[in-house]
């Protein structure tokens, strides 16, 4: 039988809409699944929200994303959506879950398998589900992002859309940060390190911590210097970066992947990133940006950032963050999971 005539089904979050009209990075990532997948002659459902777009079949029972209508109570949105693809796993031949450890309480209950992408541990308390079901199918989407007890099957590097993104042979004069507005992103970090260099920072992405944002943000916005102009949806991003000469990812936890990192190389805009987690493995230090260890280091970073060459940056992309390549990979996975099952 062609691998390809294999029922898949992408089960993808429901927070927002898939893909996402601003920020939403699991439903970005399904999205691109779904849709590298559907390209290539693959028989995937995709399970998202009803306003969800895609050329691939389409499941639903939430009309419209939790946070996007906040008459909903996400825990019930969630348990509904989940629960609607477990009850036809049958009519699959495999279980492609992009929504984190809830839907693997399933996994002793239906025949269908189920590779989860972890895209990433909240908590360390979720790690007592993916341990009980290690015997499920895991891929990491890096190789910094994984916890030690888990069998991953592969890392399969997260891949964006680079059609949605305009390579900019000649760089901006601002700084940029683009991404969530929490302390784990550090904005306050590239506050402080545009202040010291002098130059403008516009700061893009949603509020995710409004007590950071009011006492580490706010305070320091303006008119000129240092702007926040909220969200931006994939035209609004590709214009931002246009005004870019680096983008900033001054995180302080360690990274899990890091789409900003690899949406902006996309541009040719270097990236100037804290040496955390999946950082080293996105960025190509000084070739497509700098890993730094503190505020000093990314000034002095920035002071030097012409000295990237931006057409590396986006070839770094191409090679390595495309749907291609992500979608190669996961072939590769599904190919080893039927194999596997073929010997139960």
């Amino acid at each position: 039988m062609d691998i390809k005539k294999k029922r898949i089904a992408v089960l993808s979050s429901v927070a927002w809409r898939t893909p996402p009209r601003e920020y939403g990075a699991w439903e970005t990532v399904a999205s691109n699944i779904t849709e590298g997948l559907t390209a290539r002659g693959w028989d995937v459902t995709l399970f998202a929200t009803k306003d969800s777009i895609t050329k691939a079949r389409h499941e639903w029972i939430i009309e419209k994303g939790y946070e996007e209508d906040k008459s909903q109570v996400p825990k019930v949105s969630e348990c509904l959506h989940i629960s609607h693809l477990m009850e036809q796993a049958e009519n699959f031949d495999l279980i492609h879950n992009n929504f984190d450890y809830v839907p693997l309480i399933f996994s002793n209950i239906i025949k269908t398998p189920i590779l989860t992408t972890i895209h990433g541990f909240s908590e360390p308390d979720i790690l007592r589900v993916y341990r009980k079901y290690k015997n499920g199918y895991y891929v990491s989407i890096s190789d910094s992002d994984r916890d030690p007890q888990l069998p991953y099957l592969a890392t399969v590097y997260n891949g964006i859309d680079i059609s949605q993104i305009t390579f900019k042979k000649d760089p901006g004069d601002k700084l940029v940060f683009l991404g969530r507005i929490h302390p784990d992103k550090g904005v306050h970090l590239a506050i402080e390190t545009a202040q010291k260099i002098g130059m403008d920072l516009i700061i893009a992405g949603i509020i995710q911590d409004q007590q950071y944002f009011d006492n580490f943000v706010k305070p320091y916005l303006n008119d000129s210097s240092i702007q926040y102009i909220g969200s931006v949806n994939p035209i609004q991003r590709d214009q931002l970066l246009g005004q870019a000469c680096a983008v900033l990812h001054l995180n302080t936890i360690p990274e899990r992947f890091g789409l900003v990192m690899a949406e902006s190389m996309a541009a040719g805009v270097p990236v100037v990133a804290m040496d955390l987690g999946s950082c080293r493995e996105v960025i190509e230090d000084k070739k497509t940006g700098y890993l730094v260890n503190d505020v000093s280091q990314a000034v002095q970073a920035v002071e030097k950032i012409d000295s990237i060459d931006r057409k590396l940056c986006r070839k770094r992309v191409e090679d390595n963050f495309s749907i291609d390549k992500m979608v190669d990979g996961y072939e590769k996975v599904y190919k080893m999971i039927f194999d596997r099952e073929k010997t139960k």
